[in-house]
């Protein structure tokens, strides 16, 4: 993979390069930045350029080229086995050669696995200090990327550290994290931290016309709304994808509260409650989204304003019902009601609280 394949970030690919040109690459690297702005796409880029460009890497099969990334245990694996990245090599590798863009939530899909928690364990990092352990086959760089660092566990965490202080010889590890906070302190200190921006509007507006073929109006539009992700952008482009769901979803609620129509609001809090905690997390993200640009609506900006076609058009009549009476509240709901989903709670009773209190601030003045 080569640095021109990654979209914008043209300042990170200039840093990075330099780092290889003047000889001072890092043992260790902690690549930090919002989701979808191509973290992943930078540490793949720069473990080729490292490695020399083989064509091995066409495939992501170069042996000196160790991927870790979180994985579930699967009804079939026994009691005593610790699942490691070995075990879903063929899964990863499907995924990566689609491209070096992708979620958490596209991950656990690929391991059929949507409504369990992914972790990194002990045995993945024993498994990592093998292979790292191991002469080069081609007598250069060994590079590991270690993909969501934070969802170690706490074995495995203190495991990386001791590799991280003791780095087997012209090993570069690369941590791609979406939540720095989470990892142990010792480990951040250890490591060289980058921190990439959003990817600029232009830069995805170019991408989706070149790479996507789509008109240069829908591009812009798309650009504006994915909020410098590259992956939410082509999520947008997906027929019946998820948002449109959640659209769905959020029209039907308000509606509902408006009429105070409760035994059919309590029918669509357990349609919602059926959902895996991962998608009623980010249902309720696009919720807070839909809340805040319909509020926006009302200075009637366009500039201020990221929506679709459909939901600008519901928002011509639902805005003025989202206004300084309410959007306090409304917000705080929501994100009352994410870290409460967080946190595992019942979520019957988080989405039917959310209905019934929607009834009181959908009719507040």
């Amino acid at each position: 993979m080569q640095f021109d394949e990654v979209i914008g970030q043209n300042e990170a690919k200039r840093q990075l390069r330099q780092l290889i040109d003047e000889g001072r690459v890092p043992h260790a690297m902690l690549f930090c930045g919002p989701t979808g702005c191509g973290k992943m796409a930078l540490a793949m880029a720069f473990a080729s350029e490292l490695l020399g460009h083989s064509r091995l890497l066409k495939q992501w099969t170069h042996p000196d080229l160790v991927f870790s990334y979180p994985t579930i245990k699967k009804p079939s694996m026994g009691s005593e086995h610790q699942p490691t990245s070995d075990d879903f090599a063929c899964q990863w590798r499907e995924m990566i050669m689609q491209g070096p863009y992708f979620t958490l939530e596209q991950w656990m899909a690929q391991m059929d696995a949507e409504n369990q928690q992914a972790v990194i364990t002990g045995a993945e990092s024993d498994a990592m200090s093998r292979k790292l352990s191991m002469k080069s086959s081609q007598g250069g760089y060994k590079v590991c990327i270690v993909w969501l660092p934070e969802r170690m566990n706490q074995t495995s965490a203190n495991k990386l550290l001791k590799l991280l202080e003791e780095p087997p010889t012209q090993t570069v590890f690369i941590l791609v994290s979406e939540d720095p906070g989470r990892l142990l302190e010792t480990i951040r200190s250890r490591t060289q931290r980058f921190d990439f921006k959003r990817i600029a509007d232009d830069d995805i507006e170019q991408a989706l016309v070149a790479r996507c073929g789509i008109e240069a109006d829908l591009a812009h539009r798309i650009a504006r709304i994915a909020g410098g992700s590259w992956t939410t952008a082509t999520g947008a482009l997906q027929a019946g994808n998820e948002n449109n769901m959640f659209f769905d979803l959020f029209t039907m609620l308000m509606r509902l509260a408006y009429a105070k129509r409760v035994k059919e609001l309590k029918k669509w809090s357990e349609s919602i409650a059926a959902f895996g905690r991962e998608k009623q997390k980010r249902l309720l993200v696009y919720f807070s989204r839909m809340i805040r640009e319909n509020f926006m609506y009302n200075f009637h900006d366009p500039r201020l304003t990221y929506m679709t076609v459909n939901e600008e058009q519901f928002a011509s009549r639902f805005a003025p019902f989202i206004n300084e009476g309410n959007i306090i509240e409304f917000s705080e709901m929501f994100e009352r009601a994410l870290r409460d989903i967080t946190q595992n709670a019942n979520s019957k009773m988080v989405f039917f609280d959310i209905a019934l209190q929607s009834i009181i601030y959908i009719t507040r003045k």
